[in-house]
């Protein structure tokens, strides 16, 4: 018989887990979109997935910290107090996109040209992006909102909304892309476009969620300045681990595209297929980031750490199976993307290891984020970036300055996911975690 405690746990999971396929499937729709008008617009759109990454780290910065004190309040009782909070960051994240709105619009063909790109890619990614960043107020906005409620426990709603926003997507693309309907064809404007409306839908659907009266939170306009600096102090570990991280991981990447385009290209396609094994991982890891900070609001730390047992052992079971999929039939799945002989042996290879460490990723997914719901985003930033450098970077290069395949550097990343799930189990067995101060 399923227990109360696993019933919460897949009442957020799985919502969550959902709402991450549906966010996969809507960048899948957009680039086939846009890859069908040329070659440069797809590299356009493709490289603002880059700038993005850096933009993500600084919404890091109020969600993390906004998420383990909102989990709190709402655990502790206190949800006139998790509504301020929420009223504070809304802020917050208003001000600072303002910032990135001014630097992206007026430096989009800049960022572009930076990178290396091509005269038509610039001038694409220029147009692009001077329109996503007139739309990063709503983006910011909606990452705090959707975060903010699955801290209160409502995941289901924000799969609901995202569900919608999707299908609007997508009609739109067709619409300003190819001009449907009496619309001009806008091409890659036109996709920037859609992406806008679209978070602007999920921001206006998202507030008046929250401010129905029976919603588990609200907005309560009140500036608690302690709150608001202890959640900053709480994400800026989060965002230095994200940043460095991301960092880290453009280094990783940088030494698979020395091996050649087929090696780079075989990585890149098991990475996609990979994606979707992270679904459940991603479900349960902020199921565990609320129920953990809920439970810690309410003083009952033996029920916190449950909680992210719980989540752990249904993730590396979900993770698990899927990882044996891509062991058996690494070649089915890779089919679906590409038929060049040599990128199809790439990526089975790939998808077979990471198949293997499936279960530590779990680990490593749930009780990560069970930290940082509890505030212990020092501990998890120390892990993350210690181990990336440490046990995957530096020994990569090293193996391929000695010769080594491409293979060997898939083994080295493997290794390291199998250390760092240790590492997590041994943190969070200690329990010390749980009485974090913030």
């Amino acid at each position: 018989m399923i227990s109360k405690d696993t019933t919460k746990v897949f009442a957020l999971a799985i919502p969550a887990a959902l709402k991450h396929l549906v966010d996969i499937l809507q960048v899948l729709i957009d680039m086939l979109m846009v890859g069908s008008i040329s070659a440069a617009a797809l590299a356009a759109v493709g490289m603002s997935m880059q700038f993005m990454m850096i933009i993500n780290v600084l919404m890091t910065l109020y969600v993390v910290g906004g998420n383990a004190f909102i989990s709190r309040f709402i655990g502790s009782g206190r949800k006139k107090r998790a509504s301020a909070l929420l009223f504070s960051l809304s802020i917050l994240a208003i001000a600072l996109a303002v910032i990135v709105t001014a630097v992206g619009y007026f430096g989009s063909e800049s960022f572009y040209s930076l990178m290396g790109a091509s005269g038509d890619v610039v001038a694409l990614g220029g147009a692009y992006f001077k329109i996503l960043s007139l739309g990063i107020v709503v983006m910011f906005l909606d990452n705090l909102f959707y975060n903010a409620l699955s801290a209160a426990g409502d995941t289901k709603s924000s799969l609901y909304i995202k569900l919608l926003s999707a299908a609007l997507n997508g009609f739109l693309n067709y619409v300003l892309i190819f001009g449907h309907f009496g619309f001009e064809a806008m091409g890659v404007e036109g996709a920037a476009i859609a992406t806008v409306i679209a978070y602007t839908f999920n921001v206006v659907a998202s507030l008046l969620l929250i401010k129905k009266q029976n919603s588990k939170l609200g907005f309560v306009p009140i500036m608690r300045k302690n709150d608001i600096v202890r959640s900053i102090k709480v994400g800026y570990s989060a965002a230095l681990d994200r940043g460095i991280s991301s960092l880290s991981f453009l280094f990783f990447v940088s030494i698979i595209t020395m091996y050649g385009t087929t090696q780079l290209a075989g990585y890149q396609v098991g990475l996609r297929i990979e994606g979707i094994a992270f679904m459940p991982g991603f479900g349960f890891a902020i199921a565990a980031m609320a129920l953990v900070g809920q439970n810690i609001g309410a003083k009952d730390y033996d029920k916190a750490y449950d909680m992210g047992v719980i989540a752990g052992r249904i993730a590396y079971v979900f993770m698990g199976s899927v990882g044996v999929v891509m062991i058996l039939f690494p070649e089915f799945l890779v089919s679906f993307f590409t038929h060049d002989k040599l990128t199809i042996l790439v990526a089975s290879q790939y998808l077979i290891l990471v198949g293997l460490a499936q279960i530590p990723l779990a680990i490593m997914f749930v009780y990560s984020s069970a930290l940082r719901g509890a505030g212990a985003t020092k501990t998890t930033m120390r892990i993350n970036v210690g181990s990336l450098w440490v046990f995957r970077v530096i020994p990569s290069y090293i193996a391929y300055k000695m010769g080594y395949g491409v293979i060997v550097i898939f083994i080295i990343m493997n290794v390291e996911t199998l250390i760092k799930g240790v590492i997590y189990s041994y943190i969070y067995k200690t329990r010390r975690w749980l009485y974090t101060k913030v």
